[in-house]
């Protein structure tokens, strides 16, 4: 079934790339492997605003929330704490 009648908006990857929160290469890299649909126009690519909501509301349970924030936190006071000195040895290579 076509769209009759309906026109298809779409968004430069500088767009979707500020939508994101991540650089334009980030959205080109995700392009070549498939991970986000688009129309190649000329040398430039466009996404249709349908693959953006899709693509945004698929992003956000990546979202860290405060609880997530605090245990990686924990986890990382943790690792220094053990291994602190190792660490600082490693970082003088």
């Amino acid at each position: 079934m076509e769209n009759k009648g309906k026109k298809t908006i779409y968004i430069s990857t500088t767009e979707l790339a500020k939508m994101l929160g991540v650089s334009r290469v980030a959205v080109f890299k995700k392009i070549q492997k498939g991970h986000i649909p688009a129309d190649k126009i000329g040398r430039s690519y466009a996404i249709s605003m349908e693959h953006v909501n899709e693509i945004i509301s698929h992003g956000r349970s990546k979202i860290l929330t405060d609880e997530k924030k605090t245990e990686i936190n924990k986890a990382v006071q943790k690792v220094i704490k053990e291994y602190g000195e190792t660490l600082k040895l490693l970082g003088k290579e």
